[in-house]
C-alpha cells in the first residue's frame, strides 16, 4: 500500500486515482500528525510525502518515522512546488527520503520510481523475512547441537554406569565410544573383543546389518584378557534412528556365563528326570495293564460265587419255603444284597476301564440313543413314558463311552420318576461357541450343549457337587436301586472327552442334566 500524504485534498485526489488505475492501493493523510498515526497501524512499501504543510512539515515527519522499528525502512518520496533550492533537497535526503521531486511531475517518471522503490521495498522486506527464517534454524540448530551434545554425555554416563559391556557403533563399523568394562576383554576401541571361532558367524551377521533399523540379539563368547578364557555374553543391539535411517547402534554385551552354565546343568537334570519319568511311565502302563486283567479275574472271581448263591437261594425258596414267609423274607433280602452286589461289581469294573486308551471317531448320537432307548423298552412300557429326541449332530467321541454316559443319564431319568404322574424325557442338542455350560448359541459353534430333561424327584442342587463323585448317593437305597457309581463313571467319561456335565434341577420339579462336547477333538487340547 502507497501512503500520499498533502495538506491539500485536490493534490491527494489526482495522484490517487493515476496511482489506482495503474493497479497500486493506496492510503492518504491530509497532514504529518494524521500520516504518523497511520503509520503506526498500517505497514506502506512507499510513502509520498508534502514538503510544505501547516503543523509538522515532510522533514519533520520523515524524522520521526526514523524513530520507528515498523516503518524506518519505507521508501520515502518528497514532492514539493516552492522548496526547489539546492538546501532542502539535501535536507530532504539527510533526513530519510530516497528521493526528492519538484512539481510539476512528470506522471510516468514517478509511476516508474514508486514502481521501482515499491520493488525493492517488497524484496527488502522478502530478505529480512530470509534472515529472520536463517536466524531461527541457526538458532535451532544450535539448540539441537546442544540438545545432542548433553544427550551423548548423558548416554556416556549411563552406559558408564552399566555393569555390562556397552559401546556404540556407526553404520560404518567402528566403535565410536566403549565404556570400561570394554578394556577387559579388548586392548583399544578400535580393536573387536575376540570371539570364539565357533561364533564368528554371529558376529559378521552382526556387523553386516549395521544398515538395517531391528534390533539385534544373540548368544556368542569373548575371550577375557585376564584369564584367557571364554565366557557367554548376550549380545543385545538397537538402533538410533534419524528421520526413519539408522546412524549408528547402541549395544550391550551382558555376562550370562553362570545362567549359562546353571541352564546346562537344568538341562541335564531335566533329561535325565524325563528319562526316569518315562521309565516310570512304562512302569505305571504294565502296572495298569496287569490291574486290568485283575480287575477282569476278580470281576469273574466275585460274580461266580455271588451268582451261586443267588440261584441256591431261589432253589431254596422255591422247594423247601413255600409257606415260610419270615425265612423267605429273608431270603429275598439276601438274594437283594447279593444283586446289588454283583451290580457293584460290575460298575466298579466299568470304572475301572475308563483308564484304557480308545481312538476318538465321529458317532451317531442319534443312533446311539435310539439303540439305548430299545434296551430300557420294557421300562418305558411298563411306565408309559413320553420321550422326545431332538436331532443331535455328529460329535468325535468313543462311541463305547459316550453311550454308557447316556444309558446311565437316561437310566436314572427312568429310575426316578414320579410314582403318580406319567415320566416325560425330552432330550435335545444345539451348537454353542464356547465350552461353557451357558455358552451362546451359534449355528457354525465348535461345542455341541446335549440336555436331557425329566420330570422325576429332582433333587436340592445344593448337593450338585455331590451326585458326580463316586459311591455319593442322594436317595434311598430301600426306594431307588442304585450303586453310586453311574454318574461318577459318566463324569469321568466326559471330563476325557474335554468337555463338562452338569446337572440344574429342585425337589419334586424334575432334573436337566446338561452335557457340553467338543464337536471335534483335533483342535481341542485334552485337559
Amino acid at each position: 500500500m502507497i501512503l500520499i500524504v498533502d495538506d491539500r485534498p485536490e493534490n491527494i485526489l489526482p495522484l490517487k486515482r493515476i496511482l489506482e488505475m495503474h493497479g497500486f492501493e493506496t492510503d492518504s493523510a491530509e497532514s504529518g500528525e494524521e500520516a504518523l498515526r497511520k503509520i503506526l497501524s498500517n505497514t506502506y512499501s512507499v510513502i509520498i510525502m508534502d514538503v510544505q504543510m501547516p503543523g509538522m512539515d515532510g522533514f519533520e515527519v520523515a524524522e520521526a518515522i526514523l524513530g520507528y522499528s515498523k516503518a524506518k525502512d519505507t521508501p520515502i518520496i518528497f514532492l514539493s512546488a516552492v522548496n526547489k533550492e539546492k538546501r532542502f533537497i539535501t535536507k530532504g535526503y539527510t533526513s530519510g527520503g530516497i528521493d526528492y521531486l519538484t512539481k510539476p511531475v512528470d506522471t510516468d517518471i514517478l509511476l516508474l520510481k514508486i514502481r521501482t522503490f515499491k520493488k525493492l521495498y517488497d524484496q527488502q522486506q522478502e530478505l529480512k523475512m530470509i534472515q529472520s527464517s536463517l536466524r531461527k534454524e541457526i538458532e535451532i540448530r544450535k539448540q539441537t547441537e546442544q540438545e545432542l551434545e548433553e544427550r551423548n554425555n548423558e548416554l556416556q554416563f549411563v552406559l558408564e554406569s552399566l555393569p555390562q559391556i556397552a559401546f556404540t557403533i556407526g553404520i560404518d563399523g567402528k566403535v565410536e565410544y566403549a565404556n570400561a568394562h570394554w578394556f577387559q576383554y579388548s586392548d583399544d576401541i578400535s580393536t573387536f573383543p575376540e570371539v570364539h571361532p565357533d561364533d564368528h558367524h554371529i558376529c559378521d551377521t552382526f556387523l553386516g546389518q549395521l544398515e538395517v533399523i531391528h534390533e539385534f540379539s544373540s548368544d556368542l563368547r569373548l575371550r577375557d584378557k585376564r584369564t584367557q578364557t571364554y565366557r557367554h555374553f548376550l549380545l543385545k543391539a538397537i538402533p538410533v534412528l534419524q528421520q526413519g535411517a539408522t546412524i549408528r547402534w547402541v549395544a550391550t554385551f551382558t555376562d550370562i556365563d553362570q545362567q549359562k552354565i546353571a541352564n546346562e546343568q537344568l538341562e541335564q537334570q531335566v533329561n535325565l528326570r524325563t528319562r526316569e519319568l518315562m521309565g516310570k511311565n512304562e512302569e505305571l502302563e504294565t502296572s495298569n495293564h496287569e490291574l486290568q486283567q485283575f480287575a477282569w479275574v476278580v470281576s469273574h472271581d466275585l460274580k461266580e460265587p455271588l451268582r451261586k448263591i443267588q440261584t441256591f437261594s431261589h432253589l431254596v425258596k422255591d422247594k423247601f419255603l413255600k409257606d415260610n414267609h419270615e425265612a423267605i423274607s429273608y431270603l429275598d433280602r439276601s438274594i437283594g444284597a447279593s444283586a446289588r452286589m454283583s451290580s457293584l461289581i460290575s460298575d466298579l469294573l466299568d470304572y475301572s476301564r475308563l483308564s484304557v486308551q480308545s481312538k476318538f471317531q465321529f458317532t451317531d448320537v442319534n443312533e446311539l440313543i435310539a439303540d439305548i432307548l430299545s434296551d430300557f423298552n420294557e421300562t418305558i412300557l411298563e411306565k408309559d413314558v413320553v420321550i422326545t429326541i431332538d436331532p443331535i449332530p455328529p460329535i468325535e467321541t468313543i462311541p463305547s463311552q459316550i453311550r454308557q454316559v447316556f444309558q446311565n443319564l437316561i437310566s436314572n431319568a427312568l429310575k426316578f420318576s414320579k410314582a403318580d404322574l406319567r415320566p416325560v424325557i425330552k432330550v435335545y442338542a444345539e451348537l454353542i461357541d464356547s465350552k461353557d455350560i451357558n455358552g451362546r448359541i451359534a449355528d457354525s459353534g465348535e461345542f455341541c450343549r446335549i440336555v436331557i430333561e425329566d420330570n422325576g424327584i429332582g433333587f436340592d442342587e445344593s448337593f450338585l457337587d455331590r451326585i458326580f463323585v463316586i459311591f455319593q448317593r442322594l436317595n434311598n437305597l430301600k426306594n431307588y436301586e442304585g450303586t453310586g457309581i453311574g454318574l461318577a463313571i459318566a463324569k469321568k467319561i466326559i471330563d476325557k472327552h474335554n468337555g463338562l456335565i452338569s446337572a440344574q434341577s429342585r425337589e419334586n420339579e424334575g432334573s436337566r442334566f446338561i452335557v457340553v462336547l467338543p464337536v471335534s477333538q483335533s483342535d481341542i487340547p485334552s485337559n
